[in-house]
């Protein structure tokens, strides 16, 4: 079973040397692995394998979105495709969300410039804010925004229906304070120092690393790459001896 996926990610996703896996390989295991399961006819089966099973001593499949809060493309990406799969595979992936995309920071004058204007650069440091806490509630509370057909008016009513307990003069406060600020030049830095460097907005890392062809992929099928991703590293562990 585990060599059927592996097969099918070498056959349709990428090449062995594309695999961004948190865990011990080599191209022992990958031939191991691979040998002896080939042909069409087992696409499905893998496809349907069980992978959503959490293995403790395999790392959760990370996904970093670098984005914008008022980018189009980036919240249809965070609304279709990367929410729903979190809800379903929490338990075997890490979702990552730096809000500032094509953001520029200027020193000189203490701020920061968004591509689709001051709201936006509001938006992201609320966004920011929020991230902040690092609470079960806080990528509920971004999705409700992002969903929303105003996501400046709908942050206070998401925070109020995802975290009651938390006081939105707390996120505001923060928001309108140096230490916001410092939250948004940290993602800038994180930003900045991608490589490949950003070219587009949204920006999908697979466990630290990029290519176009996951991206692409997870645009409209990022549930079955997190769980192939997840049984490819389950798979190594297995075979490291």
């Amino acid at each position: 079973m585990s060599a059927l996926c592996l097969d099918f990610l070498y056959r349709k996703l990428l090449t062995p040397r594309q695999i961004p896996c948190m865990c011990e390989h080599t191209w022992q295991y990958w031939i191991f692995a691979t040998s002896s399961c080939s042909g069409p006819a087992h696409d499905q089966e893998c496809m349907e394998l069980n992978a959503t099973r959490p293995d403790a001593v395999v790392p959760p499949v990370e996904i970093t979105l670098y984005y914008e809060s008022l980018c189009p493309g980036c919240r249809a990406f965070l609304t279709e495709q990367l929410f729903p799969t979190w809800i379903l595979l929490k338990d075997i992936m890490n979702v990552n969300l730096v809000p500032f995309g094509n953001a520029k920071e200027l020193p000189e004058d203490n701020i920061f410039s968004c591509q689709h204007g001051e709201p936006e650069c509001y938006i992201n440091i609320v966004e920011v804010s929020l991230l902040a806490n690092n609470a079960d509630y806080t990528f509920p509370v971004i999705y409700c925004m992002e969903s929303s057909a105003d996501i400046l008016k709908s942050a206070k009513p998401c925070l109020q229906l995802f975290a009651p307990f938390v006081k939105w003069q707390t996120i505001e406060s923060c928001t309108r304070g140096e230490f916001g600020h410092r939250l948004m030049h940290q993602n800038a830095v994180k930003t900045q120092a991608l490589k490949p460097a950003h070219l587009h907005v949204p920006w999908i890392t697979f466990n630290g690393e990029y290519t176009n062809e996951w991206e692409d992929k997870a645009m409209s099928t990022l549930f079955n790459i997190v769980c192939i991703l997840y049984k490819v590293c389950t798979c190594f562990h297995f075979y490291h001896f």
